[in-house]
């Protein structure tokens, strides 16, 4: 009987949307951005018009405008940009439900760090969700949100609290991805509860022969303006799952807030490029991205200096095997035992000593670096155990003591 890994195909489908739908999204925000930044004013523009933008692409010319409020009557044809947001969203949540609520006990939970039920750690998902946009809806519409830089600085406090949070509930695999689940929840809030209706506002009083409101227009610029400078640390928060040295560390929090520094360093710069600035006038958004992301690959990568005069006793090959037996064979092995897994990951097997030989650069990275395996540390393997790995695996792998 065939047996299908129905996880395995929802996986695959729901990702391949998820990056279908976020490549359109994040396309057309980031051109609506560089139009809004580019547009020009001249004498010469019709009454009303705000300023124009000439694009070549393709090997063709376009002129856009754009209105101050709107055009004086609706055009026959209009289009919206909408359902590449909705749709990020909803495969978005489908993935994460096929994989950290499905697989709770693996991916969501790790009992060392808070030993939850999955119900209730499902629940604690949901509500991070709703919670986030609504205390983040709440900041912009306080009195203080017509100061941008408060503002700014409010929502970057609020993501690094959800952030220090979120650590100390999940696993750190699934904390950072719910960081960035969140941030992407703000994202498309704003496109589904303020920008689509307040543009179909200035589209009723249009229709209905008023003059739109011109607040509603500022309103949803305000709130695109966000979505562009939380993109691109968000973009990576998602895919963090595939480094865990970005995650699985004491302070992974820290880390969340200087990936949101260095994305939204980068997306100023490109901002202000797209004014007309001169590239030499910009010095300091690269620098600063620079200078982050070097303390924190170094802030990641230091590892304290083990003293020369201390003698560490370097553990058999017997004692390895051993422990990956108890830990790693569960999941790698020939016939695994793990009731989740059916088919060793990656085709991976740890179950001899010339398994571990072969694959010692992929357990040294994910179980003795970083915390990554065993999945959920569901095995309960130990801080000690985890050091007599990395010990062995650097003396050189030996076979026992000579």
């Amino acid at each position: 009987m065939l047996e299908i890994a129905y996880a395995d195909w929802l996986n695959l489908g729901f990702r391949w949307l998820h990056v279908i739908a976020g490549i359109s999204w994040i396309g057309t925000s980031f051109y609506f951005i560089f139009l809004d930044l580019s547009l020009r004013k001249h004498a010469s523009l019709p009454q009303g018009v705000g300023g124009e933008s000439w694009n070549v692409h393709g090997g063709g010319f376009y002129l856009m405008r754009k209105y101050t409020v709107a055009p004086a009557e609706m055009p026959k044809e209009l289009h919206w940009f909408k359902y590449e947001a909705y749709f990020t969203w909803l495969s978005g949540f489908a993935l994460l439900a096929v994989i950290y609520y499905w697989g709770a006990e693996s991916y969501l939970i790790d009992k060392e760090v808070l030993d939850l039920q999955s119900w209730e750690a499902i629940l604690i998902s949901v509500g991070f969700f709703a919670g986030g946009w609504i205390v983040y809806d709440l900041l912009c519409r306080s009195p203080f949100s017509s100061h941008e830089l408060l503002l700014s600085a409010a929502v970057f406090v609020l993501i690094a609290f959800s952030a220090y949070f979120l650590t100390h509930l999940f696993s750190g695999r699934a904390a950072f991805v719910h960081v960035g689940a969140m941030v992407g929840t703000i994202m498309v809030g704003n496109v589904f509860f303020i920008i689509i209706p307040n543009q179909k506002k200035v589209v009723k009083s249009l229709l209905a022969g008023e003059e739109p409101d011109p607040r509603l227009g500022a309103m949803g610029k305000h709130r695109s303006t966000h979505n562009n400078y939380l993109t691109l640390p968000v973009i990576l928060m998602m895919i963090s799952q595939h480094y865990p040295m970005l995650y699985d560390n004491d302070n992974s929090w820290l880390v969340v807030t200087l990936i949101l520094l260095v994305g939204a360093s980068i997306r100023h710069f490109f901002n202000l490029m797209h004014t007309g600035r001169e590239i030499k006038t910009l010095r300091w958004q690269w620098p600063t991205a620079v200078v982050l992301m070097a303390f924190l690959v170094v802030y990641l990568s230091w590892q304290p200096a083990v003293d020369a005069s201390t003698e560490v006793e370097v553990p058999t090959a017997t004692d390895v095997v051993a422990i990956a037996q108890v830990h790693c064979a569960s999941c790698h092995a020939v016939k695994t035992t793990d009731p989740d897994v059916k088919k060793a990951p990656g085709g991976v097997m740890l179950e001899t000593v010339e398994d571990l030989r072969k694959h010692s650069t992929g357990v040294l990275k994910q179980s003795v670096l970083s915390r990554a395996m065993p999945l959920g540390n569901k095995t309960k393997m130990t801080d000690a155990e985890r050091k007599a790995l990395g010990v062995w695996i650097r003396a050189g792998m030996p076979d026992g003591e000579e």
